[in-house]
């Protein structure tokens, strides 16, 4: 079977139980992606599926034929970093660093959630268009931890990131 992971197309004749995660670690040599509890728990493993954050520990890699499955390494480089990787550096959103990349791939989704008008449990008007609020983008990050505690600076960055693209 086939998938698109960042753009380049990838084979998988594996073990059907291989989860993504596992899959792209280990086959596709994409550690940026991290195994945190592998239990769907803290968010570190997250990554897109057409657009949409999953936690890629909980799901097998057949699952996913011809998706399109972006990582943190299919954000950005170093060179030429995502907005929002550069609002973490710019914000000290992270101290381990450990929980990054799935917070930024979960941040980058949430914004796009956000932006096509999806509400959360905090959304207070369903009607008006969303505005992230801190407590909005709490709630919309909430499946994402960080043992280090770095959380305001997380939403810091993501506000900025907010605000340069209105």
């Amino acid at each position: 079977m086939k998938l698109a992971i960042n753009g380049t197309t990838r084979t998988f004749d594996g073990d059907p139980r291989t989860t993504l995660l596992d899959f792209l670690r280990r086959d596709c040599d994409l550690t940026g992606t991290k195994k945190g509890c592998d239990h769907g728990q803290c968010g570190a493993c997250t990554v897109l599926v057409n657009g949409q954050r999953i936690n890629s520990c909980l799901t097998l890699t057949v699952m996913h034929e011809d998706d399109e499955i972006t990582t943190i390494e299919g954000l950005g480089t170093p060179q030429d970093m995502h907005p929002l990787q550069s609002a973490f550096v710019d914000h000290d959103g992270y101290q381990c660093g450990y929980c990054t990349p799935g917070q930024i791939c979960s941040a980058k989704a949430m914004l796009d959630e956000a932006k096509a008008g999806w509400p959360s449990v905090v959304t207070e008007d369903l009607t008006a268009e969303i505005d992230l609020s801190g407590d909005e983008i709490r709630e919309r990050m909430s499946g994402n931890l960080c043992r280090c505690g770095a959380y305001s600076n997380i939403i810091d960055a993501i506000t900025d990131v907010k605000e340069a693209a209105r």
